[in-house]
């Protein structure tokens, strides 16, 4: 005897009432307050620490040019002869020695940049908006916003304040402005030897 097994299967379709939703069709309510928070909380964060930083970069970029300035005059003045009555390629004949006098601070009257020949002849020079290389080519566009001051004293003590004494040494100080007003100083002396 053979017994027949017989299977119903009851297929249906679902219905609205009989189905569960089981898919989400987006961001609930708390869900998108608790990542505008989130976005705000990591946009705050990020004005306050890192855009800040930004302008240090370009502090540091004006640091380089301001020292590369500085001493680009301080070679151009250190070059020249130590006064205008000392042997320009130094050693044979100094002033304040052999009765021979030393000149005062300033240029030569008429002097222009281009003749100066001795340290002292920079002094009060103000480069303003305007800069120029020792060939008195403008550089003003390589160095935009900068400013340069140079000034000459006598210095016999090496102490920074001027003195009577004008023949032992020379202070020479370039002061390099930045665009963000940060002044740069550069010193050095020139001895007559």
């Amino acid at each position: 005897m053979q017994r027949a097994i017989s299977v119903r299967i009851n297929i249906r379709k679902p219905t609205k009432q009989n189905s569960v939703i089981t898919k989400h069709a987006g961001f609930t309510l708390v869900e998108l307050i608790v990542g505008i928070v989130v976005l705000s909380i990591s946009f705050s964060i990020l004005t306050t620490l890192l855009y800040p930083l930004a302008n240090q970069s370009a502090e540091q970029v004006h640091q380089i040019r301001a020292a590369e300035l500085g001493q680009s005059m301080i070679n151009e003045i250190i070059g020249r002869a130590f006064d205008e009555n000392s042997d320009m390629s130094g050693g044979f004949i100094r002033c304040g020695e052999s009765g021979i006098s030393c000149s005062a601070i300033g240029a030569d009257s008429g002097e222009t940049r281009a003749g100066y020949d001795d340290v002292d002849d920079y002094d009060a020079i103000n480069f303003g908006d305007t800069l120029e290389n020792s060939l008195g080519e403008d550089i003003s566009t390589l160095y935009v916003g900068f400013s340069m001051d140079v000034k000459v004293i006598n210095d016999a003590n090496y102490d920074g304040n001027g003195t009577g004494d004008n023949s032992t040494a020379k202070l020479i100080t370039v002061t390099v402005r930045t665009p963000q007003n940060f002044d740069f100083v550069f010193s050095v002396y020139k001895v007559n030897f």
